[in-house]
């Protein structure tokens, strides 16, 4: 079976060169399965979203895993913005606050 020629926007649009420099973690949401749509250009993951805005319905941690053993990143206030790009098994994944400090928090932590 011959193969088929690449498509424009593989051949012509997106070019992989050079060594890979992602942004800071800490600050920008990507995984290797999902990446915030504003990172597209930045870092390869298998899925982007589009965030979900949350408000922090109640004093909350956000941690670096999906765990209450996970380092604690921070703090969440009541009424604090939190950006979702995931939330599964009771724990939500995204950004918090202005300095958009990305890690999980308890999904019951969260409203609409």
């Amino acid at each position: 079976m011959a193969r088929r020629p690449p498509t424009p926007i593989s051949a012509d649009e997106v070019a992989l060169t050079g060594p890979s420099d992602p942004p800071d973690p800490h600050f920008n949401a990507f995984r290797k399965d999902l990446a915030d749509v504003a990172l597209i250009d930045c870092v390869i993951a298998s899925h982007y979203a589009e965030p979900v805005e949350r408000t922090v319905a109640h004093a909350a941690e956000l941690r670096s895993g999906p765990s209450e053993e996970a380092e604690l990143v921070r703090d969440l206030a009541a009424g604090e913005p939190f950006a979702m790009l995931d939330d599964s098994v009771g724990w939500a994944w995204g950004y918090a606050g202005k300095e958009r400090r990305v890690g999980y928090v308890r999904s019951e932590a969260l409203t609409r």
